[in-house]
């Protein structure tokens, strides 16, 4: 089998949360299927985790020290801020 990958997991998450939006399962199944999701959950979350601890530790220049972090801002949310002036 394959190893998993984060957006493996992704997509399964997605259905699970689709199933369990659905409602038309019994209590016990749907039970099971939150169960999973939230392993999924956690192992996405991990995932992510590592990735940012790598990213930092590419970040850091020839002394080691953190390079200056620059706030990550959405179009939507700068078009937002232009849009109020």
């Amino acid at each position: 089998m394959a190893k998993k990958t984060f957006e493996m997991a992704m997509k399964q998450l997605e259905q699970i949360v689709q199933d369990l939006e659905a409602g038309d399962m019994p209590l016990e199944k749907a039970i099971k299927k939150f169960e999973e999701g939230i392993k999924v959950s956690k192992y996405c979350s991990e995932k992510l985790d590592e990735s940012e601890k790598r990213i930092t530790l590419l970040m850091r220049d020839s002394d080691g020290n953190n390079a200056s972090e620059i706030p990550f801002v959405m179009e939507d949310e700068t078009s937002e801020e232009n849009s109020d002036t």
